[in-house]
């Protein structure tokens, strides 16, 4: 058992120094400059591109959760995932032309050319609240408990330490915090104090790649993690399918696509954990906000070397997001047909199959990409906290223009600071009553329907002045404040449907602020040609094929397809519609002749 740990600890060491050299390398010398930390010298490819925002989005937390809810429930979970590529189409073709023709660093210097200053810092204080509070600790502690989990931290202090000394930080912990319950019992110290070495450990190195790298060594060491993610998304239900099928990887796939099929189900009732009906509402506009307005998810598209390389990557990532069923929630019902409903928890799905299926000479690398996955999350939230901090607190309050090089010094602080104080928040969440678990969950609802609702309106409208967007910032967190809270039992819709309410009164009243008090000057977009914004050829064809994935996806795993052991007549002819759609959107693109693009575009096409 030593032995096994030792070669586990080694291994993963290993592929992390990997990681960690071939960052360096490629970053040495580029981080001095403002637009070379924060945006990577605006230098990022596709590939970079895909590679970042697939680790930014995806972290310990799914694994864990996603699995334990298909494990649990169904797939109706997956919607969160899937329906996330549709919102990678609109930021491709909508949004993105948008941000890197304006040449912006951050979301809030947009909307301070927009509507004025003092939207820009109430947003920023909306995203740094959230990010500092509660996304970038919860990050952390989700991230520890999936390692100790996995990997069984305590038995390794005990290991390491001795029974005695962790046993007696276990009850100097259970003596300091034995009035806290977590829900409903005494807290365990010896799991407390694993969670908190744990949070250092993470916190520390990803604090280092963050911190010393800028953005370009998150990119690169994000895409190298990434592509280790998908070797160990495809590696764990495969080798689940064998061993279920007693070493026949047919058989295990015979098995869940013939037996409880109703784990195979996506179209979600209302007892399921997402209802099918919240794709519709709320969640299109929540995904909307996290995809094409999240400053730690498009700082990665900002650094784009040209607007056709940053179409490819958001769009490549949208094509990640449709493999999550199989990569992430496949194993959740694989452990459900080789265990049956017997685990204590249903996040002990994964762990479990986990442990059963990998082989040992493959556990230190598993171990170094759940790492990356934490780290990712981490530090591409810590990075774009301290540039929010740098570029739209720090550099607006100086009567005169601050050089590179002292905002560059000015994030670094911001970042050491951010992430000590995340190190102090994020165990202490695990001595939180069941209560503040659900204000984390439903967190993001404070800043994120009014953030997509105001840059919709600020893009697509000149005249809606910048009162319009106080009001609405204004009015979104005491409403939903209220919802979420002190109404929270008269107001039973579902949260997700309460988003898509709030945001088309807040469009309203945004639109009607410009009807009552208009700018005088209409609002005009300035272009700044920092890069290439020659659109990607194949950008509409590969969005269709995108789109029609998602579309197949819902009609293999619904009634109509897998789900009853059957395949129906509608089934069919849904997909041979999908078929022709992208024959005739393919063709269309593949007519187009090269000169007639240019032409159009103004500038040289670029290929695949």
């Amino acid at each position: 058992m030593q032995a096994n740990l030792l070669f586990t600890l080694v291994s993963c060491a290993f592929f992390m120094a990997v990681v960690a050299v071939i960052s360096y390398f490629y970053t040495r010398g580029e981080v001095d400059s403002k637009e070379g930390y924060f945006l990577a010298g605006r230098g990022l490819g596709g590939f970079f591109i895909a590679g970042t925002l697939l680790l930014t989005n995806l972290s310990a937390e799914q694994l864990i959760g996603l699995n334990g809810s298909a494990y649990g429930f169904d797939l109706s979970s997956m919607a969160w995932e899937v329906t996330a590529a549709v919102a990678t189409i609109f930021m491709a073709l909508i949004f993105l032309p948008r941000y890197l023709a304006g040449a912006f660093t951050t979301l809030p210097e947009f909307l301070s050319k927009r509507f004025d200053d003092d939207v820009r810092s109430y947003t920023v204080i909306l995203f740094m609240l959230g990010y500092g509070l509660i996304t970038i600790p919860s990050v952390l502690y989700s991230g520890s408990v999936a390692v100790t989990r996995l990997f069984d931290v305590e038995s390794l202090l005990v290991g390491s330490m001795g029974a005695d000394t962790v046993a007696g930080i276990g009850a100097w912990f259970e003596g300091l915090f034995g009035t806290a319950t977590r829900q409903g019992a005494t807290p365990d110290g010896e799991q407390f104090f694993a969670i908190a070495v744990t949070v250092v450990v993470i916190g520390v190195i990803g604090s280092i790649y963050a911190i010393f790298g800028g953005l370009r060594a998150v990119a690169i060491s994000d895409t190298l993690n990434g592509v280790g993610l998908l070797v160990i998304g495809i590696l764990v239900p495969t080798l689940g399918l064998i061993a279920l099928g007693e070493g026949s990887f047919m058989e295990g796939l015979r098995t869940i696509t013939t037996t409880e099929t109703q784990k195979l189900n996506a179209i979600g009732g209302e007892s399921s954990p997402t209802p099918f009906g919240t794709i519709f509402t709320g969640m299109i506009f929540a995904n909307l906000f996290y995809w094409c307005t999240n400053q730690y998810v498009i700082q990665r598209t900002l650094g784009a070397k040209s607007l056709a390389e940053g179409q490819k990557g958001v769009l490549l990532s949208g094509y990640f997001k449709v493999m999550i069923p199989f990569m992430m929630m496949m194993p959740g019902v694989i452990a459900f047909h080789l265990y049956g409903p017997n685990l204590a928890t249903i996040d002990l799905a994964y762990p479990q199959l986990i442990d059963d299926v990998l082989p040992v000479y493959l556990s230190g690398f598993f171990l170094a990409v759940l790492l990356g996955a934490v780290f990712s999350s981490f530090n591409s939230l810590l990075n774009s906290a301290a540039t929010l901090f740098a570029l739209d607190v720090y550099a607006p309050s100086r009567t005169k223009e601050v050089p590179d090089s002292e905002l560059v010094r000015v994030a670094k602080v911001a970042s050491l600071v951010i992430a000590v104080m995340s190190f102090i928040i994020s165990p202490l969440l695990y001595l939180a009553p069941e209560g503040l678990w659900q204000l984390i969950r439903k967190f993001t609802g404070f800043y994120n329907i009014p953030i997509i609702a105001i840059v919709i309106v600020g893009l697509f409208t000149r005249r809606v002045p910048a009162i319009g967007a106080k009001i609405v910032i204004g009015f979104h967190v005491i409403t939903y404040g209220l919802l979420r809270f002190p109404l929270a039992d008269v107001v039973t819709i579902h949260f997700i449907h309460q988003y898509a309410i709030l945001f088309v009164i807040e469009v309203g009243i945004m639109l009607a602020a410009g009807q009552w008090r208009p700018k005088s000057v209409p609002w005009t977009f300035e272009k700044h040609n920092k890069v290439s914004l020659a659109p990607w050829r194949f950008a509409t064809p590969v969005s269709v094929t995108l789109m029609s994935c998602v579309v197949a996806l819902y009609l293999l795993f619904s009634p109509m397809g897998i789900v009853e052991a059957r395949f129906s007549a509608l089934f069919w002819l849904s997909i041979a519609g999908l078929l022709v759609i992208n024959a005739f959107a393919w063709f269309r693109a593949l007519s187009v002749r090269k000169g007639f693009a240019e032409e159009a575009h103004g500038a040289p096409t670029e290929g695949l």
